[in-house]
């Protein structure tokens, strides 16, 4: 870490600033530590920059973990989120069924931080998310960077509907 340019990954100090997502927010366990980390293990050991620049971890309702790495591509709309990607495990090797997601992002080589961050999942992974489970938990960073777990319909209060 650069001494003043960054924070830590996991800052855990007290909310300062209350708002819908902190209200909303619940306290992260050993378990989500472990997962933001099991993302952040993925990343380091596949990051290549421009193709490979997040992972995600998701733990199942069965207790099981999946990761993913974002899959870039030369044609940008051909790219693949890591969520998908960890999700498409879910599916394939165990119910599907989502509790918990964290996606961490590695910054750009001309950024002048470069550690990991948590990052919310973009708007069509949470409404991946919502269609296979409605009420899986999201980690992501709040005030101040402190790692917030908020219920997916914090995010996404009008998911869209067939």
């Amino acid at each position: 870490m650069r001494p003043g340019r960054c924070k830590p990954l996991t800052d855990l100090s007290p909310l300062s600033r209350s708002g819908p997502l902190t209200e909303a927010a619940e306290p992260l366990s050993t378990e989500d530590l472990a997962l933001v980390e099991q993302a952040r293990a993925a990343l380091l050991r596949h990051y290549r920059p421009f193709w490979h620049t997040l992972a995600a971890a998701i733990r199942g309702t069965d207790g099981r973990v999946w990761t993913g790495l974002h899959l870039g591509a030369t044609v940008g709309r051909l790219s693949i989120c890591a969520e998908a990607v960890a999700l498409g495990r879910a599916v394939l090797e165990g119910d599907g069924g989502v509790e918990t997601v964290v996606a961490v992002r590695h910054p750009k080589p001309e950024e002048a931080c470069q550690d990991l961050e948590v990052v919310p999942p973009c708007g069509a992974c949470r409404e991946m998310f919502f269609d296979f489970s409605p009420d899986a938990r999201i980690i992501l960073p709040g005030p101040g960077k402190v790692l917030l777990k908020v219920p997916l319909r914090a995010l996404l209060p009008n998911p869209y509907r067939r």
